[in-house]
């Protein structure tokens, strides 16, 4: 007779099958499962694993909720926010260190997987600035202004001091839409002009503003508008 939970064999098995299959061989709820062993080591992480995936959508969007919201959850304590939050800390590390010391422009994919992973999901909008050297690689990616659901005040005057500071040569401007729509609003493109009218009188370029939303993002410059 042995006292090993029934839950273990099953551990065990999805283990070795995301072992040999990699992530594709396991579904997001699994994926899930193994990432809150961590924080529940005796107990089956399955229904919960099923329950954060209903209620939130994705693992992305599990990774991605808000502390308080996640609590919500019946079984969901400070040991699975924290376990959750690292998941979410290690993803966008490795974002940042694909994008950090190469020329961005030629790794605007990974530029736009680094600002999704960050901005995508926050309930507020964000505006954040990338610097960038004369070579085009990143001196700092800084959130400059927190706002409200549908608006960041943005005043260009402060986004050209902190080029000044850092010795910038160029610019990409990010921020996300909460609603999930990146079309940019007629606000966006006039704050945009001010911003590239600001720069270009410093000699700084103003490569893009990018609008991030869940369904995608909007270049500016692709569109058109810059």
């Amino acid at each position: 007779m042995t006292n090993t939970p029934h839950h273990h064999g099953h551990r065990k098995r999805l283990r070795e099958r995301f072992v040999k299959g990699g992530p594709d061989a396991v579904a997001d709820y699994e994926l899930l499962e193994m990432v809150l062993y961590g924080a529940l080591p005796r107990r089956d992480t399955k229904g919960l694993a099923k329950e954060l995936i209903k209620r939130f959508g994705s693992f992305a969007e599990v990774i991605s909720a808000d502390p308080a919201e996640l609590r919500e959850i019946e079984g969901v304590g400070d040991g699975v926010v924290a376990m959750l939050k690292v998941v979410q800390a290690a993803a966008l590390r490795l974002t940042r260190h694909e994008v950090i010391d190469r020329p961005v422009l030629s790794s605007w994919d990974r530029l736009l997987d680094h600002c999704r992973a960050g901005m995508a999901r926050e309930k507020t909008e964000q505006f954040r600035v990338l610097f960038l050297n004369n070579a085009n690689r990143l001196i700092a990616d800084e959130v400059q202004q927190k706002g409200t659901v549908n608006h960041t005040p943005v005043y260009p005057r402060e986004v050209m001091k902190r080029a000044l500071e850092l010795g910038a040569s160029a610019l990409i401007m990010v921020h996300n839409h909460p609603s999930g729509d990146p079309t940019p609003s007629r606000a966006d493109i006039a704050m945009t002009k001010e911003v590239a009218e600001a720069a270009e009188k410093l000699g700084i370029t103003l490569h893009d503003h990018v609008i991030i939303g869940r369904s995608g993002a909007t270049s500016l410059k692709a569109a058109g508008l810059i």
